[in-house]
Parts: structure tokens; sequence; C-alpha cells
């Protein structure tokens, strides 16, 4: 591929090539050859290295194709060979270091590995955690060359045709922000950005665990700004696919992309995802995204077989800085882009071996199709450029060889790296190999030429740049304001370029180094012209700011002496001032030592204020505690006090009732004396006629049973009545429907007046609660009559008594035998009942 070097603006100056000159200088392609160890130990070998280049390969005889061979030994030459035992990094340097080199310094190169299946391609080209590929090794080694010298993302931004723009850093900042805001709300909407991982894939990236080689880089332009880019593809049954591309993974399927030229007849991959990557890792962690959607599958001669070639592609693009060494150019003629395409190509195979059928065998046509192509394309080339031929070369017939098609037609290093299994059972596929590497050696392809832009800056520029800022830093922390007014003058970095270019020739016909020195002298020529003239420059701008100077100091001279007497003075009056200040501080310092002997009192009776607080509080709380004492033993005793008093009151109360029961017991003895006597008397008469004369002891008895309560003149109306409500104590709440009967009553709860029972009322009631014998409350209702007397007061004559006793009802228990009801506890009370009971007593007067 064409590196990107498209014409210069047109105040750079572009050094001229000597006419006559070869500029067309042509490079065989590189083969190597590297054998796989034996897999087993019971395996033979069918190859024998003689020498570093060459290898001997013995048919077996039961191979297909040693009826044809007329020697028993095939010999084949190579670029190097590799053994079993050379490592990774080995190959590393001879093959891949070089191609680096190219990457760097512009120059567009493409290796790739070819064999057949099984024989360690994809070891070779990306290796394990334990041993790293030549693409790791690729990206450690380019990113150790340009780490100070990367600019910041977006800077570049693909223009989605093959080129580049170079955006502001407004613009790039942006762009920065955006993606930031963009991971930010995948990582909210639960969205990792990643594809998923297929069943036969790993649990972790291969390539983090790497083996590294810090102190190895590479020598970079300094004055340029680099950025790096990856794109990632596989060619799988001829058609192109994005490994990169996200948008896939919501479809499930991969969309096929179609193969493009750009502007400058350079190849690329339309609507290709590439992503700029700032460090390795960030690059091992692209390749591995891609690496999970690689198809791959598992065959009889391998277990994890590509079924696809895949591209690794790396872009750097490079750019001068300005011609204060800060920011990259902003003009996209300067830009410099180079590409290392790192190929692994899928093993070619048999199928009477793999035992492929269905899809796996139509994968295998279309791989050894491809290959076919490939095989066809070289020995067309080699045919053209030895026998001076211009057959038409079939590029198109297959996408991989249309892909590459600029790098053998175009300028560009090409090299291949030959994996074989030297086991007897693959000698077939392996002499197929073996041909057709000896043929690509003999492929020309057209050496990649670089062409600097020099745009007259100062070399060195960033580098000042990074110094002047560092020695400003470093003044503005002094405190040195002038710092700040610094200009950068980068004219002081003289440089007459890089060493020398190598002088050695092989060729006595080979112009090259010649052309080479030249244009390097020619540069070496006008760097000391355009500085000799800066120096004279500078010399004049010095003189005239060393006269300038000078006259600067004879005014400050003047000034300087008017100032020493304008001091003098000064100096005067600082010692008047001196006194009074000296002065003025020991009276400070007495005042200060009042102060402090004032502080110290303070001091102290602060102290004593706590101590005394300290104690107040201590008799508080002690006080406290006594009154709990005093309270819990003031408890202890009423709670004594109270179960005495209830004691008492109970026996008391026992004691009463005892008293009441005897008396009831003697009025119904006295009642049945009188009724007897009245039976006794009624019997006499009888006998003794109606006429007989009762004695004083009957008519006094029959007197005093007949005399009246109250006056008989007194008359009352009933219709009028008005009731005094007496009760005494809270009454308990009786909880049943029969109430007494009083519509016109007035409430009172102690009687302190006779005016309180003569004030317009004619009926009392005084009702009265208390516990009878079997601990039932009981209540009475004492009624009677209130009656004026003669001297102005009332009497009250109680008619009637009325007793309310509650009782809870004891169980029954049901008569009939049948057990069946409405499930009710015949044990326990269904419902509650009140018994009255009302006795009607015999009057008594109340004054």
């Amino acid at each position: 591929m064409k590196s990107a070097r498209i014409k210069p603006p047109g105040s750079a100056k572009k050094v001229a090539r000597p006419k006559g000159t070869n500029t067309s200088f042509r490079d065989p392609v590189q083969v190597y050859c590297r054998l796989r160890p034996m897999q087993f130990p019971t395996d033979t070998t069918c190859m024998k290295i003689i020498s570093d280049t060459t290898i001997v390969i013995t048919p077996p005889e039961s191979a297909a194709n040693s009826r044809n061979v007329n020697s028993k030994e095939i010999q084949t030459t190579f670029t190097q060979v590799f053994t079993h035992k050379v490592s990774q990094k080995e190959i590393f340097n001879i093959v891949a270091l070089p191609l680096v080199e190219n990457l760097i310094n512009g120059r567009n190169s493409l290796l790739f590995t070819y064999g057949v299946t099984g024989s360690g391609k994809t070891y070779t080209m990306a290796g394990n955690s334990q041993d790293a590929g030549i693409m790791p090794r690729c990206l450690n080694i380019m990113f150790n060359s340009i780490a100070n010298y990367q600019t910041k993302k977006f800077v570049f931004k693909p223009d989605k045709l093959n080129g580049f723009d170079v955006q502001t850093e407004a613009d790039a900042m942006l762009d920065r922000q955006n993606e930031l805001h963009n991971g930010l709300l995948s990582q909210r909407n639960g969205k990792s950005g990643k594809p998923k991982r297929t069943e036969s894939e790993g649990d972790s990236n291969p390539f983090l665990s790497r083996e590294t080689n810090e102190s190895h880089t590479l020598s970079v332009h300094q004055d340029n700004g680099y950025s790096v880019f990856v794109t990632y593809v596989e060619i799988y049954n001829n058609s192109v696919y994005d490994l990169l591309d996200e948008e896939d993974l919501k479809m499930k399927t991969l969309q096929s992309k179609i193969v493009r030229e750009d502007g400058n007849k350079n190849m690329y991959v339309h609507a290709a995802t590439e992503i700029e990557v700032k460090s390795a890792e960030e690059a091992f962690e692209v390749f591995h995204r891609g690496q999970r959607k690689k198809r791959v599958a598992h065959t009889a001669l391998n277990a994890e077989s590509s079924r696809s070639h895949s591209v690794f592609t790396i872009r750097l693009v490079q750019a001068p800085l300005d011609c204060e060494g800060e920011q990259v150019i902003q003009d996209k003629r300067v830009i410099c882009i180079s590409q290392l395409s790192l190929v692994d190509l899928a093993g070619s195979e048999r199928t009477n071996r793999t035992k492929n059928t269905g899809q796996r065998l139509r994968e295998a046509g279309n791989i050894n199709n491809s290959l076919m192509t490939l095989r066809s394309c070289m020995e067309i080339l080699r045919e053209n450029q030895t026998q001076g031929t211009s057959k038409m070369v079939p590029y198109r017939d297959s996408k991989l060889t249309h892909l590459f098609k600029n790098y053998f037609d175009g300028e560009g290093q090409v090299r291949m790296i030959v994996c074989v299994n030297p086991r007897v059972d693959d000698y077939d596929e392996t002499i197929q190999v073996m041909r057709f590497a000896e043929m690509t050696q003999e492929v020309q392809v057209t050496r990649p030429q670089t062409l600097r832009i020099d745009l007259g800056f100062t070399p060195g520029r960033r580098q000042a740049n990074k110094i002047f800022k560092e020695a400003r830093s470093r003044l503005e922390k002094e405190g040195r304001i002038e710092a700040v007014d610094l200009n950068i003058d980068l004219g002081l970095v003289y440089s007459l370029g890089g060493p020398f270019p190598t002088l050695e020739s092989t060729n006595p016909h080979d112009d090259n180094i010649i052309t080479n020195l030249m244009h390097f002298l020619e540069q070496r020529i006008n760097k000391r012209n355009i500085l000799t003239t800066d120096l004279q420059q500078k010399q004049s701008d010095l003189r005239k700011m060393l006269m300038s100077i000078e006259q600067e100091n004879l005014t400050l001279k003047v000034d300087n002496s008017s100032l020493k007497a304008t001091c003098s003075q000064q100096k005067k009056k600082i010692t008047v001032l001196e006194g009074h200040l000296c002065k003025t501080e020991s009276q400070i310092d007495s005042l200060l030592r009042k102060l402090n002997a004032a502080n110290e009192t303070i001091r102290t009776m602060q102290q004593e204020l706590r101590d005394r607080d300290l104690a107040l509080n201590q008799r508080i709380i002690d006080k406290q505690r006594v009154k709990q004492r005093y309270n819990s033993k003031m408890q202890a005793e009423t709670d004594k006090m109270t179960r005495e008093l209830e004691n008492k009151l109970k026996q008391q109360r026992e004691h009463l009732q005892n008293q009441m029961k005897d008396k009831e017991n003697k009025l119904r003895l006295v009642k049945q004396i009188l009724v007897d006597d009245n039976n006794l008397i009624a019997k006499d008469s009888t006998e003794s006629g109606d006429n007989l004369l009762k004695t004083p002891a009957t008519e006094g008895r029959s007197r005093r049973d007949k005399m009246a309560v109250s006056n008989p003149k007194y008359r009352r109306s009933q219709s009028a009545d008005r009731w005094v409500d007496h009760t005494p104590t809270p009454l308990a709440p009786l909880g049943t429907v029969l109430q007494p009967m009083m519509r016109r009553r007035r409430s009172i709860t102690r009687l302190t007046s006779p005016k309180e029972i003569t004030d317009g009322v004619s009926r009392y009631c005084l009702i009265a609660q208390e516990h009878d014998t079997d601990g039932e409350l009981e209540t009475k209702l004492y009624k009677g009559d209130i009656l004026p007397t003669s001297g102005g007061g009332a009497q009250v004559v109680f008619s009637d008594m009325e007793c309310l006793k509650q009782t809870s009802p004891k169980a029954r228990k049901r008569s009939g035998p049948s057990d069946s009801g409405d499930g009710e506890n015949l044990g326990s009370p269904i419902h509650s009942s009140t018994i009255f009971d009302t006795y009607i007593k015999r009057p008594r007067v109340v004054n």
C-alpha cells in the first residue's frame, strides 16, 4: 500500500532529486521457514536442516507424489530457517522488527503466515500468555518508541475514505467528552459495549500477561505528533467481515464489507471500524474483542482450526508540529500515513484427512480457492517480472489478493513466514507449501521510499518548548513576576539534522547511496544557511539590546544618587521612631506581665469554680439517691399499711354484717311476737265479748302501732314532686336498664344546710353501695318524703328502700341428654344476668 504522501504546502521546501538517477528499486519477497516441534515422541520427521537457509525433504514411501519425484530428496532454500528451538523473541527481532521500523519511518509493510492447518501459524502471529507472538511485540516496541510523542485523542480523525483529517483542540476535546458521556451512559444502561463470548472462547485476555521489552525502543522524529489506529477484519467464504463492528452485535450477524480503492490507488475495506488506541494494553483489548468473534472450528487435524483469513492492521499517522512545538499543523497535506498488515492465513487442508462435511467442507473449499488464487497471482507476477510479459494478474478473483493488490503492484515491503509440520504424515501438504514458498521468493516488490517534507521549522522545537515551560514553571514557583511575560524563542535551538546515512555499498550499479547523500548534504547546507542568517540577526538584536541597557544604566545611576539622599533623611526619622518604639515596647512588656497575672488568676478561679460545681453535683446526686431510698421505703410502708387497713376493713365489714344479721333476726322475732300478741288479744276479746275494756298496756301498744308518721293536715301534690338525688361518693356503674325513676331531680353529694332539702323539693333519695358477705355489689336506694316542721326546718320520712344486688350467674347444666347443640361449653357461663331484690322496710323519720 502506498503511503499517503500528498503534495506539501506551498511554503514547504522540497529537496529535488537529481535527474537521471534510478528512483525505482525492487526487493524480493523474503520468505522465512519455521518448523514446529513434534507433537508425539513416536512421530518421525521427513525434513533435515543442512544450513540456516536450506532444508532437505525426504519423501516417504507412502507419499502420493513420490512416484513422480525423480530424486529421493528435495532441497528448498529460504531467507532463513527457524528450528523449533528458536524463541518467539528471536523470530520477532529478525522478521518483524524491521517492519516496525518501516512503520515508524512512514513506509508500508505486509507480513503473513502461511502453511497447512495445525502448523503453528496463529501461535507465531499472536502467541499466548506465556510467550507473546509477533503482533503483541510489534505493538510493544511501537508504543515504547512513540510514548512521549503521541497526540491527544481525536486530533487525527478518519475521513471514511482511508484518509485522516486534523482537528482543532476544541473539536478534539468535544469528541473526547462525547465518548466519555456515551461510555457512562452505556454503563448506566447495563451495556458493557463488548460482544458476548462464545462457548469456545477463553475467560481472559491472553495478551494482558504478555512478555514486554520496555528497554527496546526505535528512533522517531521528535518534532512530529503520532497517533495509532487499528482495524481487524476477516475473510470468510470469500467475504470480508469487520470483527470490531459494534452494530453487528445487535443484529447477531456480521455484515459483509466491500473492498475499495482510495484516491491514492490504495486498497482498503470500506466502512471498517478504525479504533484509535493510546497504549499496547488498549490495542490488545481491541484485538481480543475481535478474536472472540473470529470463526474457528474443530477438525480432525486441529482442535481450534481457523476457518477464515484474519487481517490485523496497525496504521501510524504522523504530522509535524508547528513552529512552537506544541500543536499539530492544521493541514491535511502534511499528514504521513503508514501501515503494517499482519495476516494470519487459514491453513490449507485436504478433505480426506480432515473428514469435513457440510459447512466445514464448504469453508475448506473457499480457503483452498483463495490460497490457489494467491499462488496464481504470485506465478503471474514472477512471469511478468522475469520474462517481461504483461499478463493480467487475477487479483479480483479473491478478496484476499484484491485487498493486498497495491503491496505487489505498488510499493511496500512484504515478508512471509511459512509454518511447517515436519511429520511424515503431512508430507503431501507440506511439499506444496514448500513449492509455493520457493516460487514466492522470486517475486520482487518495489522498495518503499520515504519523502520527508521540510517546512523550514527549527529542529528540536518540541524539546526546546518543553525546557522553556519547565523553566517558566520554576520561575513562577519562586514568585518571579517576570516569568508570566516570557516568550519562547525556538531560534536558539541549532541542529544540522541527524547522522550521515549509511555509505556501505554492495552493488556497484546502486546509485541510491549517492542520491541519498546528495539529498542529505543539500538539506544540511540549507539548514546551515538558515542558522547563519538567524545567528547574524540575533547578534544585531543583541547589540541593540546592549545599547538600550547602557542607556538605562546611566538613568538608573542618576536616580540612585537622588534615592541615597532621600534614604539618609529617612534613616534619621527611623532613629527617632526607634526610640519611641523602645519606650512603647517596655510599656507593652509591663502590660503583658499584668495581663499574664490576671489570666493566671482567672484560670485559678475557674478551676475553683469547676471544683465547686463538681462538689455541688455530687451533693445533688447523693440527695437524689437518698430521696430514691426514702421513696422506696415509703412505698413499702404505704403498701404494708394499705394491706393492714384492707384487712381491718374486711374484718369490720364482716363484724357489721354479723350485727346486721343479728338485728334482722331480732326484728323477725319481735314481729313474730307482735303477730302472736295480736292473735292472742283477738282471741281473748272474742271469748270475753265485744264490750270488754282493753287493758292499759294493750291500748298503749295499739296506740303506738297506729301513730301517724306525718301530719295528716299537710298535703302535697304528687304531680309537683321534685327529688333530691343524694349520692355521697362516686358510684360504680350498674350496667343495667333498671335505673331509679326521678323525673325532676337535683343531684348533690353532700348536705351542708337544711335549705338544700327545703328549697322547692318534696322527695328525698339516698343512694349507697357496699359489698355483702359474699363479696357481691349491693346498691341501696333509701326513699322518703320531706315534711316541713313547725320550727321552720324539715324532716325526712323514709317510706321505702330498694335494694339492687348484682350477682354473677352460676354454671347451668343442660337438662337434655342430647350432646348436639350450638357448640357451647356447658361448664362455663353462657350470659350474664342481674337479680334484683326489693325490700320494703318500716318507715323511719329523720329530722
